[in-house]
């Protein structure tokens, strides 16, 4: 794994403030390897309902959370924020918006995971053309088809129903990625939405176009462990070229 740098650049920084990683006192660099490998992490991910108070070690941490960010998004525009909670008076803050769920007091860190729909506008589009500039990805070309067609899946929204549709579906996949992320360095997870999104915003100050998508505390999981409930079986929820049709292929 190549060098992981820290502090984490944080492209909201410029755009909608301060980031809730940046006053993090961490080595300039590290270089870490996770101990589990992704099979492995998949298949032994559970739901943590309890959490040891133990803390998790800031270069894990701070790996995580960059490969967090490493999932997929359209045009990269990266509608993503997380609120990085370790202070125990924060999380009883936000215990208090979530049905008093122990494991978001007893996680060593929870994130509030967020979609900005502020990401959609053509400030965040030219700070995605910029950040692509910096990596040698972006060229003209591409950048001028971006401004034409970024505001044009804004304006038609062909596959999606509104702005916050579309901004909870990239931040999921960043959340799943953080899970698994986690996972690989024997770090557990609960993925929560179980909490009164009105109730945080204001506690946390959330911006109105910002929404709440879910919880995430993360930590080392507290007996009794959480059983594997099982999957459906992937003749029941994989068609084969449309809906309804059984899986032809061999799985």
């Amino acid at each position: 794994m190549p060098n992981a740098p820290i502090p984490m650049p944080c492209l909201a920084h410029a755009l909608f403030g301060p980031c809730p990683i940046t006053n993090y006192q961490l080595p300039m660099t590290i270089e870490i390897q996770p101990s589990i490998n992704v099979k492995t992490a998949i298949e032994s991910r559970r739901a943590a309902r309890s959490f040891q108070p133990d803390p998790i070690p800031p270069a894990i941490l701070a790996e995580i959370l960059r490969l967090g960010v490493r999932s997929p998004s359209g045009y990269n525009l990266q509608p993503w924020r997380f609120i990085v909670l370790q202070d125990q008076a924060s999380k009883e803050k936000l215990k208090a918006c979530a049905f008093d769920q122990r494991q978001v007091v007893e996680a060593p860190t929870v994130l509030i995971c967020c979609g900005d729909r502020r990401a959609a506008g053509p400030k965040n589009t030219e700070a995605v053309i910029e950040l692509g500039k910096t990596t040698g990805a972006m060229n003209d070309n591409l950048a001028g088809y971006m401004r034409q067609a970024i505001p044009q899946l804004f304006d038609n929204r062909p596959c999606f129903d509104s702005l916050e549709a579309w901004t909870n579906r990239h931040t999921m996949l960043a959340v799943a990625h953080l899970m698994i992320a986690a996972k690989s360095f024997g770090v557990d997870s609960c993925p929560m939405e179980g909490f009164v999104s009105a109730k945080v915003k204001e506690a946390f100050q959330i911006p109105e176009e910002v929404d709440v998508c879910c919880l995430l505390p993360l930590g080392y999981a507290a007996e009794p462990f959480k059983q594997y409930g099982g999957r459906f079986d992937v003749t029941q929820v994989y068609y084969s070229e449309s809906y309804g049709q059984a899986l032809q292929a061999e799985i």
